[in-house]
């Protein structure tokens, strides 16, 4: 979504409206005839979804887009209309919105009025028009608003009762013939190994049940039974099933570990009536699958031999996650499917909380609150968190793509791919060294990683590099500018919808410094492009965004003309690099942003064997240093 912050880069949707489309996070208006009635279906839809921007001043004919602006007056009109409506609860159901939420810039001539929509709280929704819920409730999907089933609006209401969540019902006429007795001796076990001395393990099975979330009373009511969580973790299949409780529970582990297009899998792990389908049961089968695959390099913590990484605690944690965080009233698969490139996790139900927060980690909203305290008992859940910081660690530690999450409508869908791929796969080494020569190898780290991540799958996106790069999203604009800038990358799109695609064709990266724009302002050398300063951005040397003195700010010694043809570059740091010097003296002595120069001018020179490197088996050395080759 776009922020207020950066209304600087409304001229960037702007420019490519002629040729573009609206995306699921901004929406534009013409509002030439008054206030426009749409905006709240969009507003409730923004709010229902992951928050969006609403533009008036831009009118569409044919699917194409045209500036018409705004005069004052209507400005003016529109500000008064949009605030009483607001606050009218007979309009819209709640009011997201704070003054700076609003925002009236000008371009090329044109007034314009932005309107940033949050996303709801969990609590907050369904944000609706009218005062009727089931027939005023909008969400946001790539084709644009959409109004939500009855069925949709009722699970957003189930989800915002946090004091009674879903899994704490209780099922009429249940009994403990309906509980799978070797299930719940053998988590007994488990949890006697976690906490040995726990109190609850002298109970009987109701009380212990009753502990954990999965027997309660209702002290209102006076009325008592197992829970739908109790069910789901320890019941019998036929019992989880029936009406009462989740009819259309259905764990499902799919395992392709062969190239054999012909098998459609090497092993399932489903409800087929040779075991109790119940949670407890898939997570200890499944788990034990999904581990085996993983390296398990010998380590001793404390003279014990320990054998389960970081990446293994990555795998507990997704298994984990989709038991707990899944909505069981929806009409979907619990699925896990393995294959030989890694783990999809796939659990029916919206994301309770955003995108960024769900990568940032340390807040979690579970839907199934009573689950989550049966795992956290045996010492295996995240309780504090989402446990997204391990999955991530685990991943990163292990060298492998990081993983992403991708929202799925009708039905709602939470996917979590976790691909076991190293950052440059053989087959986009192959493809970039195919496209771009053997100067691909020597491509700065962030640079390749964005290379390979859109050869591998296709396209990349700022929001998926921001999760898979340790940078700033401005820095990461800055790259693809650069990289599309140096004919790198392609891009189609604007906004949060903007992909970025490899250029069709093989490329020569011996161009001329000319056709690769080599003066400072083309390359973005300024301090405010790249990175406005150390405090506000990570200013690493391993990020793009480089502190004054690695930009060369000052004069170097020796003037060097703006633009360079390819010899009179490779003559230039010959001249630099008679001894063992640094990228950024290199940088700096040319009078060059240290990006470009690390980026798209040593890797050419490493290539035709110009120079050398001090430390060859690791180009990313902290004290790598170049120098000319004899």
């Amino acid at each position: 979504m776009i922020e207020v912050r950066d209304i600087q880069d409304f001229s960037d949707y702007l420019d490519t409206l002629l040729s573009q489309t609206e995306c699921d996070d901004i929406e534009f208006k013409s509002a030439a005839g008054g206030f426009p009635d749409s905006f709240w279906d969009t507003y409730s839809a923004f709010a229902n979804t992951d928050g969006g921007t609403i533009v008036f001043g831009v009118k569409e004919k044919d699917g194409k887009f045209s500036l018409n602006g705004l005069t004052d007056a209507q400005i003016d009109k529109y500000k008064k209309d949009f605030w009483t409506n607001m606050n009218n609860r007979s309009t819209i159901s709640c009011n997201l919105m704070k003054e700076a939420d609003v925002a009236t810039p000008e371009y090329k001539g044109y007034k314009f009025m932005l309107f940033f929509v949050p996303r709801a709280s969990n609590e907050q929704r369904p944000i609706f028009r009218t005062t009727n819920p089931y027939n005023g409730t909008f969400k946001r999907n790539y084709e644009g608003d959409y109004k939500c089933t009855e069925r949709e609006v009722k699970r957003m209401f189930a989800d915002a009762d946090e004091q009674h969540p879903v899994d704490c019902r209780i099922l009429k006429n249940y009994t403990l013939n309906d509980i799978d007795k070797e299930a719940l001796n053998k988590y007994r076990q488990l949890f006697k190994l976690s906490s040995p001395d726990h109190p609850w393990l002298s109970y009987d099975d109701v009380e212990l049940l009753r502990m954990l979330g999965g027997y309660r009373k209702d002290r209102q009511t006076g009325e008592e039974g197992f829970t739908l969580a109790g069910l789901l973790m320890f019941g019998k299949n036929q019992a989880i099933t029936d009406p009462e409780c989740a009819p259309h529970f259905f764990p499902d582990y799919q395992e392709h570990l062969t190239e054999d297009e012909d098998v459609r899998w090497t092993n399932r792990i489903w409800p087929d009536g040779t075991w109790e389908a119940n949670l407890f049961n898939f997570y200890q089968r499944v788990l034990p699958r999904l581990q085996s695959v993983l390296p398990k390099p010998f380590k001793l913590e404390d003279n014990i031999r320990r054998e389960e990484t970081p990446a293994h605690v990555a795998v507990r944690e997704a298994l984990i996650n989709l038991c707990i965080h899944a909505d069981y009233t929806e009409n979907a698969s619990l699925v896990v499917r393995h294959n030989a490139n890694g783990f999809i996790f796939s659990n029916p139900g919206t994301m309770l909380v955003s995108k960024d927060q769900y990568y940032t980690g340390g807040e979690s909203v579970c839907r199934n609150k009573s689950l989550q305290k049966m795992f956290a008992m045996l010492g295996v859940a995240e309780k504090a968190g989402s446990g997204t910081d391990k999955i991530m660690k685990g991943w990163k530690e292990s060298n492998w793509r990081a993983p992403k999450i991708d929202i799925k409508q009708e039905p709602d869908k939470v996917v979590l791919t976790m691909p076991m791929e190293s950052l440059l796969s053989e087959n986009a080494k192959a493809k970039l060294e195919h496209k771009f020569g053997i100067a691909a190898n020597s491509f700065d780290h962030n640079v390749l990683s964005v290379l390979a991540l859109a050869s591998d799958e296709g396209f990349v996106t700022n929001e998926r590099l921001r999760y898979s790069l340790s940078l700033h999203k401005a820095q990461i604009s800055e790259l693809l500018k650069l990289m599309c800038h140096n004919q790198l990358l392609e891009s189609q799109g604007y906004g949060r919808g903007m992909r970025y695609y490899l250029p069709e064709g093989e490329l020569n990266v011996f161009r001329t410094e000319a056709n690769i724009a080599t003066s400072d302002t083309n390359m973005a050398t300024s301090n405010a492009n790249i990175a406005t300063s150390n405090a506000n951005i990570a200013t690493s040397d391993g990020n793009i965004a480089t502190s004054d003195s690695n930009m060369a700010t000052s004069s170097p010694n020796k003037q060097y003309k703006k633009r360079l043809s390819a010899d009179e570059m490779r003559a230039a740091v010959v001249e630099i690099a008679r001894e063992w010097v640094t990228l950024d003296e290199i940088a700096y002595r040319l009078g060059r942003n240290k990006a470009y120069v690390r980026s798209f001018v040593i890797p050419n020179l490493l290539t035709d064997k110009t120079i050398e490197m001090l430390y060859p088996g690791t180009p990313n050395h902290p004290s790598q240093k170049y120098k000319k080759k004899e």
